[in-house]
């Protein structure tokens, strides 16, 4: 199982790099958006997918899962949601102003050949 997870997370990495290099700025959040949930899953499978039961006081469960992994995932997913909302405003903001959501042409770099 860790191998599967390492391959998709290996998949949102490489699918997130690409998206943040292009030129779109909606290309980017998404590709933002993507490293994030990669960075969710790593941190998942770092912590090790165990079978067991929640780490409660008793002695009926034989072995325990770690709820840090999880609390951090959790952590994570709302600083992302929140990033990602200031992201989605900050570009509907440029577009109103400038028109374009091509970063060059943000920039004022791109030259009309």
């Amino acid at each position: 199982m860790e191998l599967l997870l390492a391959i998709v997370i290996g998949i949102l990495f490489m699918s997130a790099t690409y998206l943040m290099l292009s030129k779109s700025i909606l290309r980017i959040i998404i590709g933002t958006g993507l490293l994030s949930h990669g960075a969710h899953l790593l941190i998942l499978t770092m912590g090790g997918l165990k079978a067991g039961s929640v780490p409660l006081l008793s002695d009926e469960a034989a072995s325990y899962v770690d709820p840090l992994p999880q609390a951090l995932i959790l952590t994570a997913i709302v600083i992302s949601f929140g990033v990602t909302s200031f992201l989605l405003v900050l570009a509907y903001r440029a577009y109103q102003e400038l028109g374009t959501d091509d970063m060059e042409e943000m920039r004022g770099t791109k030259t009309n050949e």
